[in-house]
């Protein structure tokens, strides 16, 4: 269901289809209203969200640095490693996520193996783009 979306993911972009589609079955959907707070700064993190439909904003010490939308995601540091949150999301308008919780994606590297070095070369090269 979430496959084509998941596959624009950057930290994703490096599986196969088969990868996705075990992901994206791992995966839930949830409604929220506006002014939901979907993840706060400094909580102990265990889901990674991506945004289907609708608006939500970053704020670091209570200033907004990011807007994000349809197909933007977050959460991926506390999706492999468990870290507390760096921000707090907060959605901006009614809006569609989707959730893939922390043991749910740990399982899924149980089962392919090789995902592991895809992960960590997709998340290299993201985390080398945002310092650039």
């Amino acid at each position: 269901m979430y496959r084509e979306r998941i596959s624009n993911v950057p930290l994703f972009s490096g599986l196969s289809d088969r990868e996705l589609r075990s992901l994206a079955q791992r995966a839930e959907q949830a409604s929220v209203p506006k002014d939901t707070t979907l993840v706060t700064e400094g909580a102990t993190g265990v889901e990674f969200f991506v945004i289907l439909s609708g608006a939500a904003k970053v704020t670091r010490r209570g200033r907004t640095v990011r807007k994000l939308g349809p197909g933007d995601s977050f959460g991926e540091l506390a999706l492999i490693a468990g870290t507390p949150r760096r921000a707090t999301v907060t959605t901006t308008e009614p809006s569609e996520i989707m959730v893939l919780v922390r043991r749910d994606f740990i399982a899924l590297l149980d089962d392919f193996p090789r995902m592991t070095r895809k992960l960590l070369v997709s998340l290299a090269a993201w985390v080398a783009e945002r310092e650039d």
